[in-house]
């Protein structure tokens, strides 16, 4: 049994390890005539790949897509997409050390309580590397969306990083794309970048919270009760390497909320659709779009690889103490916000084209229409 795909008909299953000579994407129901080339999936994985600045591991790779099958003459098929992406900066060396020993929060011990082997060479599956296929697969989503719902804007962006938190009385939207943590607070980015800084030189990590919107998504997504969109959505953030907990919406703090506060209430607008006082449900309901902005949260915890001593045991179970070498990003978090990006374009697209399936182009007297 292997579970190394997600989607239901914009299915994506992504392969190879961290030290290994590639790793990449399969893509199966990409819709036919969709233009696509290298280029474009590139300006996705540029926003990824590490080494670009000294708050992200040094280790270099160009990340440079490869698009083996399905493109032809720059337009899509409809046959499986395959995309790869070559390994050119290992240094398998680096984790000789840790061969025979557990790194604490890490995935090592799982997998090897699992399967009886590792590759215990950057961690095979279980590293972040593993989430270039993803962004790689997610430019194609795009590509896609902007044949089928071009109005969409997906966009994330750092809302903390560790105890300090942006001042959404400050949020900019430009501001997004001019510092190294993808925050909209021009202020909280140059606290962070002290904070960072210090954690870096002294070898130790810390965890993040992305937030990933999806303005102008149409309504209708979704389906009751096992198809819902949120559910999907949480899935998808879920999935990502280091993730710890996702929210949609108001989240967790709904809890603190009463009813007449968490109420989105609802008028009609000037165009004939619904308009809404607030967005606690982020923009989904039932587990069915509303024609919101779509929110979703998610927290990522500290890099486990760290140059802090820490306790472990080895694979014979003796104690040890565990120091990791090699290059790590001292806030996983600042990587994570392309691949939230990458994950909500693969559901939304998924669900517009379940959406068409079922639905077709029918309308109500509330209800956009779907392409």
């Amino acid at each position: 049994m292997s579970l190394n795909t997600f989607g239901h008909l914009f299915r994506v299953t992504t392969w190879g390890e961290s030290h290994g000579p590639a790793l990449g994407a399969t893509v199966d129901g990409c819709p036919p005539g969709v233009a696509v080339d290298e280029a474009m999936l590139q300006t996705w994985l540029d926003k990824r790949k590490p080494g670009q600045n000294k708050y992200t591991t040094q280790r270099r790779e160009p990340d440079q897509v490869k698009i083996l099958s399905g493109v032809f003459e720059g337009q899509t098929t409809g046959t499986s997409v395959q995309l790869m992406i070559e390994n050119t900066d290992q240094r398998s060396k680096d984790y000789g050390d840790i061969m025979d020993k557990f790194r604490p929060g890490h995935a090592d011990i799982t997998y090897w309580q699992k399967y009886g082997i590792r590759d215990y060479r950057g961690g095979g599956r279980s590293s972040a590397r593993e989430t270039a296929a993803r962004v790689a697969a997610g430019g194609l989503a795009r590509a896609v969306l902007h044949t089928l719902a071009p109005q969409i804007e997906i966009k994330g962006y750092m809302t903390r990083m560790g105890a300090h938190e942006i001042d959404r009385s400050r949020f900019d939207w430009d501001q997004i794309d001019q510092n190294p943590f993808w925050t909209p607070d021009a202020e909280a980015a140059n606290t962070w970048a002290d904070y960072l800084d210090g954690l870096r030189k002294s070898g130790s990590s810390v965890g993040a919270i992305i937030e990933v919107v999806a303005r102008s998504v149409p309504a209708g997504l979704g389906a009751p009760i096992y198809g819902k969109l949120d559910t999907d959505l949480a899935a998808a953030m879920m999935s990502i390497n280091a993730v710890k907990g996702v929210e949609i919406g108001e989240g967790m703090s709904a809890a603190m909320l009463t009813g007449e506060a968490n109420a989105d209430e609802i008028f009609m607008g000037n165009d004939g659709k619904p308009v809404y006082s607030s967005n606690h449900a982020g923009g989904i309901l039932g587990g069915i779009s509303t024609g919101q902005d779509v929110v979703v949260r998610f927290a990522v915890k500290p890099t486990s690889s760290i140059l802090q001593t820490r306790k472990t045991i080895t694979k014979t179970g003796e104690a040890a103490e565990i120091i990791t070498k090699g290059r790590h990003d001292p806030c996983v978090g600042i990587r994570a916000v392309p691949v939230g990006e990458a994950m909500m374009a693969c559901v939304l697209l998924d669900h517009i084209l379940l959406h068409r399936g079922q639905v077709g182009g029918a309308v109500g007297e509330t209800r956009g229409h779907i392409g």
